[in-house]
Order: C-alpha cells, then sequence, then structure tokens
C-alpha cells in the first residue's frame, strides 16, 4: 500500500449523558495533540474530533461521520455505554472504506481483543493500556502505507493476522514524563470555546497524575491499578489552569484516581488558589480523593476552606461489611477508620458525601442496609452504586470463585451481578429498589435537610424514609407520583437514563415537587411525633425552598409560576437568582446547624425571613446526575442577608 499524501484522522467520543453542555473530550484531545507536535505527521494528517451527547442515536452520529469524505482512520474511545454503537459505526463505515483503519481504545476494550474481534469484526485494532504514543505509532503506520494486519513492532496493540487470528503484541510500558504528552488545552488541540466565545463544556476536565497504588477488586482505573503515581508538571498545570480561569470557568475536575495523596498536590492547590485570587476563576474543584488521608489532604483543606474554594470530599469506603471488604481487597485500607474524619470535616463545615456499592460478594441485605444507616447518621448524602463486573478486575475474572451470576445491560455493555454465594436473586431485586430511591433522593440531594431532625427527633433511620418514599410511589393513586414510578421499574440492569429521568422531573416539572409534598403530607407527617411535627413540616418546606433553580425551556424563569423569582440579577458572586423575603415558622437554618453540631435541640417557633440566593445555571448539573456539582447550586441562605422578624419588630 503506498503512503497517503494527507491523511485523514477521526476521533469519536460519546458521554454518558444527555446534557445542554458537552462533555470534555480529554481522551482524544490527548491523541489530537500528539499527532500534532510530532513533526513527522503534523504536514501530513489531519486530525478532528467528534464529541456526541448521551442520547445522539446512531444514525445521527452516523451522519455527521460518514456523510462528507471519508476518513482514513476512524477511532473511537470506548466504554461500557457506547461500546455497541460504536461497533454498529465501525460496520458502516467498513461498508463505505473497505480499506479504512478502525481503532478501539478505552478501558472497557483495553486486553479484550478476543471478545471485540468476536463482536465487532469491523475493528482492526484493539489498543492495550495508555494510547497516545501507541496511536501516533499507528498512525504514522497508516501514513506510511503499511498493512493492517502488519503492525507486530508496534507495542500495546492486539490485530487481526493475515490468517485472521488475534495477534497481541508486547506490553507497552507506562510513560513516565507524561510532559511527553503535549496539552490539549494549550495546543488547542479541543476547542474550548462556542460560536457565542463562551467556555462550552460543563466542567473543565485535567489530570494531575496517572496511576494508583492500591488493587480493588471491582476497580480498573484507567488501566492504572497497582502502578506506581506518575505526575505532570506544576508548570503544565499552572498554565493550563491560567488558561481556564481566563475563560471563566466554574468548576475544575481532576480526572485522578488519588488527590491529595502526594505533596506536588498541595503544590496544585496552592497555584490554584494564587489563579483564584487573580482571576475568580475557578470557584469550585472536584476531584476523586485520596483513599487513605494524610497530613497533605488535611493540609490542602484547611488551605481551600480558608480561600473560599468550594469541594465535595468524598469517602470512597464502598462497604462497611468486614466481609465484603476482604473480598474486596481493602481490608487494611485507613479509610476504613471514617468517623475522625467526618467529625473534622463537619466541625469545619465542609460538605463531606460518601461511596458505597451494594452486592459485592460477601456483602447480605442486612449488612449494607445496617452500613448505610450507621453511614447516615454521619453523612446523609450517599452514592450508592450497584456492583459491576468491568473487564480486567479481579471481581471479572474470579467469578466462579464468588458464585457470581451475571448479565449484560440492556443499554449498555457492563456486566451487573444479580447473585452470588450471599446475596439471592429476591435479595438483589429488593435492594435495586432502595438503591433507586437512595440514588435519586440522597445521593442528589432532592432531600438533604430532614435526614437528621427525622433521625433524631422522630426516630426515623435514613433507610425507613427512603423506604417511606418507595412504598408510596408503589401504591398511590396520585398522578404525579407516575413518572417516579415508571423511572423505578425501568432502572433495573443499566437503567442510567430512568435515574436522570427522575431527578430532572423532581428539580425541573411542579409535578415532581407536588408528588413530594403529597408524599409528606400522606406517609410521613401523620407518622411523626405531634410535638415536633410542625418543625419537621417545615424542615421539608425549607428541603424544597432551597433544591436548584431549573429554568423551563431556556427561558430563564424558574417552572411552575414561581412568580416571586425574579429574573437573575448581577451580584458580586455572578449571576445568582434571589428569593427575598421567604418566611419561615422556625428559624430552620440556626436549629439545624445546632443540631449538627451535636446540640439537644427543643424547635420553639420563631418567625423569621430570608433571603435565599441561587446560582444560575443548574440545568446541566441536574440531567447530568452529577451530584457533586448539583450541591455547587443548592440555595444558600447569606447571613448578611437575615433578618428576625420578631427582633425587627422589638427595634
Amino acid at each position: 500500500m503506498p503512503p497517503i499524501q494527507k491523511l485523514t484522522v477521526q476521533l469519536v467520543q460519546q458521554g454518558v449523558w444527555d446534557m445542554p453542555l458537552e462533555s470534555m473530550p480529554l481522551a482524544s484531545g490527548y491523541l489530537k495533540a500528539m499527532i500534532l507536535d510530532d513533526s513527522s505527521l503534523a504536514d501530513r494528517v489531519s486530525v478532528s474530533i467528534a464529541n456526541f451527547r448521551g442520547k445522539v442515536t446512531h444514525g445521527e452520529m452516523a451522519r455527521e461521520l460518514l456523510a462528507k469524505e471519508l476518513p482514513d482512520v476512524l477511532a473511537f474511545s470506548v466504554l461500557g455505554w457506547n461500546v455497541r454503537a460504536f461497533g454498529a459505526l465501525a460496520a458502516t463505515y467498513k461498508q463505505l472504506r473497505p480499506d479504512g483503519w478502525v481503532v478501539f481504545g478505552g478501558t472497557h476494550v483495553s486486553n479484550q481483543a478476543d471478545r471485540v474481534f468476536r463482536e465487532y469484526p469491523d475493528v482492526d485494532v484493539v489498543v492495550n493500556g495508555e494510547g497516545e504514543i501507541t496511536f501516533r505509532e499507528l498512525v504514522r503506520a497508516r501514513a506510511d502505507g503499511r498493512s493492517r494486519t502488519g503492525l507486530a513492532d508496534i507495542e500495546g496493540i492486539s490485530y487481526r493476522s493475515e490468517e485472521g487470528t488475534t495477534t497481541t503484541t508486547a506490553d507497552r510500558p507506562r510513560i513516565d514524563d507524561l510532559d511527553l504528552i503535549p496539552s490539549p488545552f494549550l495546543t488547542g488541540a479541543i476547542e474550548l470555546l462556542d460560536e457565542e466565545g463562551k467556555f462550552r463544556y460543563d466542567v473543565a476536565l485535567i489530570e494531575t497524575n496517572r496511576g494508583c497504588p492500591y488493587k480493588c477488586a471491582f476497580c480498573y482505573w484507567g488501566g492504572a491499578v497497582g502502578q506506581r503515581v506518575r505526575a505532570f508538571s506544576r508548570e503544565r498545570l499552572r498554565a493550563e489552569m491560567e488558561l481556564f480561569a481566563g475563560l471563566g470557568v466554574h468548576t475544575l475536575v481532576a480526572c485522578d484516581a488519588n488527590f491529595g495523596m502526594l505533596p506536588i498536590d498541595q503544590e496544585f492547590v496552592d497555584d490554584l488558589i494564587d489563579i483564584r485570587e487573580r482571576f475568580g476563576y475557578p470557584r469550585a474543584f472536584e476531584t476523586s480523593w485520596a483513599k487513605n488521608k494524610s497530613k497533605v489532604f488535611f493540609e490542602i483543606v484547611r488551605r481551600m476552606k480558608e480561600a473560599g474554594l468550594r469541594s465535595s470530599f468524598t469517602l470512597a469506603l464502598q462497604t462497611l461489611s468486614t466481609d465484603a471488604l476482604d473480598t474486596m481487597n481493602r481490608r487494611n485500607m485507613k479509610v476504613n477508620a471514617w468517623r475522625d474524619l467526618v467529625e473534622w470535616l463537619g466541625k469545619e463545615g465542609l460538605d463531606c458525601y460518601a461511596e458505597l456499592i451494594w452486592g459485592a460478594p460477601g456483602e447480605t441485605v442486612q449488612s449494607f442496609l445496617d452500613g448505610y444507616d450507621e453511614l447516615a447518621e454521619h453523612v446523609s448524602r450517599i452514592a450508592v452504586y450497584p456492583i459491576m463486573l468491568l473487564p480486567n478486575t479481579d471481581y471479572s475474572e474470579n467469578k466462579e470463585l464468588h458464585g457470581i451470576v451475571s448479565l449484560r445491560g440492556d443499554h449498555d455493555d457492563f456486566e451487573y451481578v444479580l447473585a452470588h454465594r450471599t446475596m439471592s436473586f429476591h435479595d438483589n431485586a429488593r435492594m435495586q429498589r432502595f438503591l433507586f430511591w437512595a440514588r435519586v433522593m440522597a445521593e442528589n440531594a432532592v432531600l438533604r435537610h430532614c435526614w437528621l431532625p427525622l433521625r433524631v427527633l422522630a426516630g426515623w433511620r435514613q433507610s425507613r424514609v427512603l423506604d417511606s418514599l418507595a412504598d408510596w410511589a408503589d401504591t398511590t393513586s396520585c398522578p404525579q407520583a407516575a413518572p417516579l414510578r415508571e423511572a423505578a421499574a425501568r432502572a433495573h440492569g443499566g437503567g442510567a437514563p430512568a435515574y436522570a429521568n427522575a431527578i430532572g422531573y423532581l428539580f425541573t416539572d411542579p409535578a415532581g415537587r407536588e408528588a413530594l409534598r403529597t408524599w409528606w403530607a400522606e406517609a410521613v407527617s401523620p407518622a411523626l411525633p405531634e410535638a415536633h411535627r410542625p418543625f419537621l413540616d417545615e424542615v421539608f418546606r425549607y428541603d424544597l425552598l432551597t433544591q436548584p433553580v431549573c429554568p423551563a425551556n431556556g427561558t430563564g424563569r424558574p417552572p411552575g409560576g414561581d412568580t416571586d423569582f425574579p429574573d437573575p440579577q448581577e451580584l458580586p458572586g455572578g449571576d445568582l437568582y434571589v428569593r427575598r423575603n421567604v418566611p419561615l415558622d422556625y428559624d430552620v437554618p440556626t436549629l439545624l446547624a445546632a443540631m449538627r453540631a451535636g446540640g439537644h435541640v427543643h424547635p420553639k417557633p420563631g418567625p423569621v425571613e430570608l433571603d435565599v440566593f441561587y446560582r444560575t445555571g443548574a440545568l446541566n448539573a441536574v440531567l447530568s446526575t452529577n451530584h457533586e456539582e448539583i450541591m455547587h447550586f443548592m440555595g444558600e441562605e447569606q447571613p448578611a442577608a437575615r433578618r428576625t422578624v420578631a427582633a425587627v419588630a422589638t427595634g
């Protein structure tokens, strides 16, 4: 095959959620930057990125990718939610361009070539491990006119031999000096602005390091589990942050496995704070925090608090069951000593949430619910996920050892665990219902204030509240509950859209809020102690009051005829919605703060008026069910704007 004069490369990504804003195509940006930085390729190769939202159909993607000049190389960043779509697109592409190359890369297909080639016969090459250098060599081979069956000298790939069998080359060593990968932001490889000159993505993604020293049985983080952590340089990261700050990016997300573990992480935060002080942005920083909290972590948290830089601090516990911790290979991790950390974060007034996984071998229904409620006494916002078997993980490779029975998802390619030696099919079905309501109501903070007073004053554990809502939704004739009941029924077996539909309904549709009011009035309030019922009813009203404001149909105004909301106002904190002079029968914020501090509270009526402020632009976070981002849009009472009615009346 003769060399190609001008090679065309099309990179393809697709996010899992359907959102008004795109998810940043970081993986494709790395690949594009790597190719264009190579002097032997830059003049011979044209590279473009197609970045699709979650609900885009196969046909819509095919029209964008294939209705113009067909690329010489079509490369997909593959994950469990898009592999089927990308396999279909590969088949269509090969009908139109039989001599073209289809390349699959990503954690879902890495080291899985036999299955990939069997199920998607139009794929030519699978990239195993880190892809930047490997993909550059593949593009060079294609530009030089080499055959796709003669790639034995390229490390880190699997391809079809001339006989049709799978050939896998030697593993490629991981990249020690990450700065060898050009920045996709500083080089312009990723387009950052939309047609109106605004930052086009929901958040800015950045990597400060790669690698994870742990070997959790359920995880394959970037294909780098059990690996030494390697970092990008401080100078490069600072330049990237300054670029984002200049574009007014609100939230920066570090795609690291254990941020806050290394001294260089403290340097990163120092730079971030300095940049925020100079530019006013970013205003929030999210990441996957280090599992074992060190002095570095506590110093980072202290500095972020002093600077007013917001974040959600994660307790990646996954389970409180000692038997399940054993099978997870997490028994001896310091993260399990979590209570002191939660207490410290609470005293500092910092937002903290925890992660749990339901259905790990060794877990039972009782152990999970006991752990959930124990954790909820300290952290009300708990992210709960069903166990899935990801490729290349210990659980996936040892199914028989644990007696695991699994099923591929309806809308994705993940393996969902249905049963094992300590979990029956019946157990799992029961808990899938619980997980739906836990994820919707607690993880995504549809309710966030009422959990504590319900437990302290009424003796309702968090799981009881969630079961109450589930039972009511299953049996009520209330028409506003029907969308929730339907979403819960669709949530089993890979029902990510069902969760998004329920959360969107409760946050954006007045009928969703009316469903919650009806549930509370019919199933909760009558069962509360009479002495505390008025206060608990008011806390519930305060919960609904402080939910994010999501305008209807992009009008800029809230849904449901909430005429007491003005248009967004330009205030020192940015464009905000303001609800002024809101009357409450109890001083709910003060009483809740006293309860969180461990005080013995006996609520007495005391009317107050509040001004509540809401950041605009919540819809994207809500529709993506990004619970860390949702928290940045919650209504906040400003202490300076607060007035006690009785005090004003008496002078």
